[in-house]
């Protein structure tokens, strides 16, 4: 591939990153509003979710919900947020090695095995994160990941 294509391609690769992240904000606080709480009707769960969140207005006619199944089947009711929850987890993790300046660090690779790999689901999440991070998440690194901040 040419290297001017190849900028190119790497340039557009952030394109419309905050609203592909808006967008997945506004799935995970519909889940959690529709899961939690008196039963409503959910369209007005998704309108409301969709007023906290969305940039672009959706058509009165978009019925979104209606093929929303991972919030209807196979155990997902309130953890649609766990995909976002994940990747701040895993930009952070990854951050700690590019901050090292060497994203090979044999050091910081062993100690996440350790405190991260090897206990497995022994001890909750967050104090294996913790353990190996040295402080809680921070969602900085996934905002850089998806060329939000520098």
């Amino acid at each position: 591939m040419p290297k001017a294509l190849f900028d190119k391609a790497l340039a557009a690769r952030q394109f419309q990153s905050g609203l592909r992240l808006v967008r997945q904000l506004e799935f995970a606080l519909f889940d959690l509003k529709l899961h939690s709480g008196t039963p409503r009707p959910f369209m007005a769960v998704l309108k409301e979710a969709r007023q906290q969140t969305a940039v672009l207005p959706a058509p009165e006619w978009n019925r979104f919900p209606c093929c929303f199944s991972h919030i209807f089947a196979g155990g997902y009711a309130a953890g649609y947020y766990s995909y976002l929850w994940a990747e701040v987890l895993a930009a952070d993790a990854f951050a700690l090695f590019t901050e090292s300046g060497d994203v090979l660090n044999a050091e910081l690779g062993s100690r996440f095995r350790q405190e991260v790999l090897a206990v497995g689901g022994s001890r909750p999440a967050m104090q294996s994160f913790t353990a190996f991070r040295g402080r809680v998440p921070k969602p900085a690194a996934l905002l850089k990941h998806y060329g939000l901040v520098d």
